[in-house]
């Protein structure tokens, strides 16, 4: 499915949907894999509406209760006046630099930071987004990276010196040097930093950092990790926390912000797309109930 097409079936929706009780969860389509994370969103809003219509056994999803749980609308995200519409938001893989760099340019980056940090609003971020939404992103992300920041954790990519004959060439001994090389891949989580932590930015060299807005007493929570290089021992006996390897950390949350190092909206399984929607619609009714 094209963007194109993706915008259109969502406007649709949005026309057709109860504009009073909708709860909007909007997507951000600067760049990056958006239009998979809308499809998926899609499925699973309407998995959600048919399982609470079943769980009830009533038309129209109408509960015994009388309560109806408000109907979902997704929209892509691409100026202030949409994310102003949201209720939640999801901050697609991608390529974080450019996200960064449009959001900026459309005066949308400051409206993300309250959305994230004032508002409080729910938020998901997927590799790209983790990236984002990171307090603290390591030197790869020193030149030109602007982050939204809301996750009090250290994010890293790696670099390394490289030896590259075909540069040797004809050049003489002083003149073969490696080459500083900077790898992009799915970040993982380096460090979870304490809540509200202040970062001394000339001690943490070229780290750059997102701007304190609201301070949050939330900790952060390790929801999964990527096991170790233990798991694959052939004896499948010895763990990796025996041989001290937790593994890598690949999934956290800390109050509304929730990120994830890899692409689910890649796989087709909407699994977490439909957990992260039940975590969306607990948080407005408790918002609803003044909670």
């Amino acid at each position: 499915m094209h963007a194109s097409d993706t915008d259109e079936a969502v406007m649709t929706e949005t026309r057709q949907a109860n504009d009073g009780n909708a709860v909007t969860i909007g997507v951000l389509a600067l760049q990056g894999a958006f239009v998979e994370h809308i499809t998926l969103l899609q499925k699973a809003a309407e998995e959600l509406r048919l399982d609470h219509q079943q769980s009830n056994g009533v038309p129209n999803g109408s509960s015994s209760s009388g309560h109806t749980p408000p109907p979902l609308t997704i929209i892509s995200v691409r100026t202030p006046l949409d994310l102003s519409r949201c209720s939640a938001l999801v901050i697609p893989g991608g390529e974080s630099t450019a996200i960064a760099l449009i959001a900026a340019r459309t005066n949308l980056l400051q409206p993300l930071r309250e959305f994230v940090k004032v508002q409080r609003k729910p938020v998901w971020g997927t590799c790209a987004g983790l990236i984002l939404l990171a307090e603290v992103a390591d030197r790869t992300k020193s030149t030109g990276q602007e982050l939204i920041g809301g996750l009090d954790v250290r994010v890293e990519s790696f670099e390394a010196e490289l030896e590259l004959p075909f540069l040797h060439q004809g050049a003489g001994d002083g003149e073969r040097r490696a080459f500083h090389s900077v790898f992009i891949r799915a970040p993982v989580v380096e460090e979870v930093l304490p809540a509200n932590s202040s970062i001394d930015e000339s001690a943490e060299g070229a780290s750059v950092t997102a701007p304190a807005l609201k301070a949050t007493k939330a900790d952060v929570e390790i929801l999964a990790r990527l096991p170790g290089r233990a798991k694959a021992l052939k004896d499948r006996v010895t763990t990796a926390e025996e041989l001290g390897e937790e593994g890598d950390i690949v999934a956290v949350r800390q109050g509304n912000v929730f990120a994830t190092a890899f692409h689910p909206e890649l796989t087709g399984d909407g699994r977490i797309h439909r957990w992260w929607l039940g975590e969306v619609l607990g948080a407005v009714d408790r918002v609803g109930e003044g909670r």
